[in-house]
């Protein structure tokens, strides 16, 4: 972990030298000493912000909210600075690598040049001695006026950044909204028809997130009046001498068949095993590979919970298992499974689970990341059927962790309604 550490933040602050070659030498203001230094001290405080910020929560296992809010803030800005002027960058790189193919592609289609290699040659040597930019019709343009519209792009790219940071606070921050999503279960019986389960996921209680929100939050989820309220992970981010007076509203929680609980990765890292005990003693049904049934009607509905999918590495006897979690179960008619990551699935329709509810992904949190979580989980986001078999939905979280941004991705009540296929 500390040789991962250091590698990022050698790679975080390489990127902010990235940023200052391609926004401030760049640009025209760079001329002037005193204004080249300024902006390098604001990217070196971009840079280094969260880094305190870590450190600090790091050193004292808690941090200062302000502190805090700054940092994380400031490390959303510079990450989405980072990604628009990469792209950018990369769109001008294929547009050079283009140009330069259509020069030769010209320049071997010319007679002269199917019967002398150097004509090649030296169409190579000038092509390389234009600008990136430059095309025969480009040798009008004025440099300044290029350096002009140039600085434009820039400060649009800084002002767009902000702008999309702040849009993505206000989303994050709110109180999320109910998603509703409807699951068809072949051969569901009439007594579960309708069964609404409420979940949450990925609240992240922590530096910037804090009980007056989660006091609201839970008021949502009991307007709901559901059958079961699921809540399956990543609940915190502290040890609980500092936050059991933050989650105390989870122990107003309302679900007419009781609220269930699962691990996520983060506890583990603030002492999972305490925070287990904790939770318990809030009245929610922790299942650590382990099962209940809910009996309505003569209909019976198994909800079971495994431990985080990595949570083997930290605690030996909380290995996450599907199977284990349905050793000893009775015949049912349903089974659900609540397990922190959608990577659990594989083994869940290998035991024989209908439904498995997660988290874990936050949906990406922010753009870029919003458009590529599906690359590298097996589920992004939303409901799917697995290989034919059980379905599986992935909450993009109800809270956030580290940037307080939430673009493109929003946050969310989840609120499933089981009905018959």
């Amino acid at each position: 972990m500390r040789a991962f550490f250091y590698v990022v933040t050698a790679l975080w602050l390489l990127a902010h030298v990235y940023l200052g070659r391609r926004l401030v030498d760049a640009s025209r203001l760079a001329d002037k000493r005193s204004v080249r230094a300024l902006g390098w001290l604001l990217l070196t405080a971009l840079a280094a912000l969260p880094l305190i910020t870590m450190a600090v929560r790091r050193s004292s296992r808690t941090g200062e909210d302000t502190l805090a809010v700054m940092g994380f803030t400031s490390m959303g800005f510079s990450t989405l600075l980072i990604m628009a002027v990469l792209g950018i960058d990369l769109v001008l790189l294929a547009r050079w690598v283009w140009r330069r193919f259509r020069a030769a592609a010209s320049a071997k289609a010319r007679p002269e040049a199917q019967t002398d290699a150097q004509t090649v040659a030296q169409t190579g040597a000038q092509t390389e001695g234009q600008t990136e930019a430059q095309t025969p019709g480009d040798a009008e343009v004025d440099p300044g006026r290029r350096r002009f519209f140039g600085d434009l792009g820039r400060a649009g790219v800084v002002g767009g950044a902000g702008g999309l940071t702040t849009l993505g606070y206000v989303h994050a921050t709110r109180v999320p909204p109910v998603r509703e999503v409807e699951v068809p279960i072949a051969d569901l019986p009439a007594a579960l028809e309708g069964y609404k389960i409420a979940q949450l996921t990925d609240i992240h209680i922590g530096p910037t997130i804090h009980g007056e929100w989660l006091r609201e939050v839970v008021a949502r989820v009991n307007g709901l009046e559901p059958d079961l309220v699921a809540v399956t992970g990543d609940v915190v981010d502290g040890l609980v001498p500092q936050l059991a007076s933050e989650v105390a509203p989870l122990a107003e929680l309302r679900g007419r068949d009781g609220v269930y609980y699962v691990t996520g990765n983060h506890e583990y890292y603030w002492d999972g095993l305490a925070w287990c005990r904790h939770f318990a003693s809030l009245g929610m049904k922790v299942l650590v590979n382990a099962h209940e049934i809910i009996e309505r009607e003569g209909a019976r509905l198994l909800v079971g919970g495994v431990s985080d999918y990595r949570a083997g590495a930290r605690v030996p006897g909380h290995k996450s298992d599907p199977a284990a979690a349905l050793a000893g179960a009775p015949e049912v008619d349903l089974r659900v499974l609540l397990a922190h990551q959608p990577r659990s699935i594989y083994k869940a329709a290998s035991a024989g689970f209908d439904l498995q509810l997660s988290g874990h992904t936050h949906g990406g949190q922010f753009v870029p990341f919003a458009w590529i979580i599906s690359w590298v989980q097996p589920y992004g986001h939303g409901l799917h059927r697995h290989a034919d078999g059980p379905w599986i939905y992935v909450s993009r979280g109800t809270g956030y962790w580290g940037p307080p941004n939430r673009l493109g991705a929003p946050s969310e009540i989840s609120l499933l309604t089981l009905r018959r296929a």
